[in-house]
């Protein structure tokens, strides 16, 4: 913008093409400095005084930068960038969804005689003081928290409910399973982080009739009909250390470890 000024300013400066012969052209009305100040001309032979030509400087800048201004004005409102919204939740797959056999603590504040330590029944419900028969399988703990305190708005003003977990089974779609030949085939609670190394360590290992290179691990997507199957060589994992085959696992995966036929 300063290159482009100072070229515009020089380009008017008095020379031989651009002087006005005396009593040529009328005034412009408005415009500071008298006869043809408000573009910069000045007469032949006239050395321009420098309040000449900062008020031409000015000129050319209110010509230049206006029009952007005006338009940057006259733009829509849907046309304005706006914030990104902010993410609720980083992932709610990995959220604990309560299952049958999980110990809850359901504390109500300033109603300890509410405060209870519960268990999941079979039938995914507990029951608290005051409130019975509450579904609390397939919920986060937030969520269950939200539909206690709207039970008991009914028997205490403004109801405050904090549920903790305090031992995890799980539901039965976020387990982890291992079947096959592991030393002690079981389901196992999904924690973020777990990994398929962590589920041998928690099923004893390989038996010595297992063929642990031919192990499938059953992923079963949401969206997809079909389950996703994943190899992987438990063998060399375990005896070479081949830490690649150490596959993250997912909330509902399967474990299958054939047997060797030698």
């Amino acid at each position: 913008m300063t290159t482009m000024l100072t070229t515009f300013y020089r380009g008017l400066r008095p020379n031989k093409a651009l002087s006005r012969p005396a009593g040529c052209g009328p005034s412009v009305p408005g415009m500071p400095g008298g006869e043809g100040a408000g573009f910069g001309i000045v007469e032949r032979g006239a050395k321009p005084s420098a309040g000449r030509r900062l008020r031409s400087l000015r000129g050319i800048t209110l010509t230049l930068v206006l029009p952007f201004a005006i338009a940057a004005c006259e733009a829509p409102p849907n046309e304005l960038r706006t914030a990104a919204p902010l993410s609720e939740r980083a992932d709610d797959a990995l959220s604990y969804i309560i299952g049958p056999g999980d110990s809850l603590s359901i504390f109500v504040y300033r109603a300890p005689e509410l405060s209870v330590d519960v268990p999941v029944r079979p039938d995914g419900r507990i029951s608290i003081p005051l409130v019975a028969d509450i579904q609390a399988s397939g919920r986060t703990p937030s969520m269950l928290s939200g539909e206690i305190e709207e039970r008991l708005r009914e028997f205490v003003r403004e109801p405050n409910v904090t549920v903790v977990v305090r031992s995890f089974i799980g539901s039965s779609n976020q387990q982890i399973r291992i079947i096959g030949e592991a030393a002690q085939p079981k389901s196992i609670p999904f924690r973020e982080g777990l990994t398929i190394l962590d589920v041998l360590i928690q099923s004893g290992g390989l038996t010595r009739y297992a063929a642990g290179n031919r192990a499938q691990i059953v992923r079963r997507e949401a969206g997809q009909e079909a389950p996703r199957v994943i190899r992987v060589r438990l063998a060399d994992l375990l005896r070479n250390g081949d830490i690649t085959q150490d596959v993250a696992m997912r909330p509902g995966d399967t474990v299958i470890i054939p047997q060797g036929w030698f």
